[in-house]
């Protein structure tokens, strides 16, 4: 015999109760779960309400015919003989929600009847007031028409705009307010939500446009916290 104890050399390890594991385990899954759900309501949650204005928005027909979004102002793009032009009244959040020129846009259409001169430029715009919806209270949009108009070769568009659709009206920003006097006033003002009468409301006319979470998602969210904290508690106590 070697004289060593039997029992050096060895670790021994006790075993677990049997019950802990399966019981934090569970634990642990639970919070896992509150978290996910916690994260994912979070970042997919968007305001209540989105704000929209009510403007006149800018257009450029592409080569292929269809409408392009201007990246420039009127009072600063400086078409060429040949361009159509389009303008649309309406409510939209942002560039990529608004609304685009009704009706035909042919050019040879448009100015078939203003010749070309030397020295000159023709320009055909489309003017879409938009619909009695997007009108400000009060008002009635008038209809859509197609206008060429033929100005100074450095002329803008805001210069091809005045020669044919007087009145124009612009704020201190120099954003287009109103085309032929339509609207009366108002100029790229934010609305709300539709109102009973299918019209859009300011947000001054009581229009919940807060831009927050609501009120349902708030009691939601504090239920999940609510719900992770008991399950802490929980665990730290049968751990004591």
């Amino acid at each position: 015999m070697s004289g060593r104890h039997p029992g050096r050399g060895r670790l021994t390890v006790a075993a677990p109760h049997p019950a802990r594991p399966a019981r934090r385990g569970a634990l642990a899954t639970s919070l896992v779960a509150l978290l996910t759900l916690l994260a994912g309501t979070l970042l997919t949650a968007g305001p209540a309400h989105a704000a929209d204005y009510r403007y006149w928005s800018f257009w450029q027909q592409g080569k292929d015919g269809a409408w392009v979004y201007a990246t420039q102002g009127p009072s600063v793009a400086r078409p060429d003989d040949g361009d159509v032009e389009g303008f649309r009244f309406a409510v939209s959040a942002n560039s990529g929600s608004a609304e685009k020129p009704r009706g035909a846009a042919d050019f040879d259409a448009i100015c078939a009847d203003t010749p070309a001169r030397d020295g000159r430029k023709r320009i055909a715009l489309v003017l879409d007031f938009g619909t009695p919806g997007d009108a400000p209270g009060g008002e009635t949009p008038p209809k859509a028409r197609t206008a060429c108009a033929r100005v100074d070769s450095g002329a803008t568009t805001a210069d091809a705009l005045a020669s044919v659709a007087k009145p124009l009206r612009y704020n201190s920003d120099a954003l287009l307010c109103a085309i032929s006097g339509y609207p009366k006033s108002g100029c790229g003002e934010q609305v709300s939500g539709k109102s009973d009468t299918g019209t859009k409301r300011d947000a001054a006319d009581g229009g919940d446009d807060d831009g927050g979470p609501s009120v349902g998602l708030l009691a939601g969210l504090a239920a999940i916290v609510v719900l992770g904290a008991a399950a802490v508690w929980q665990a730290r106590r049968r751990r004591g």
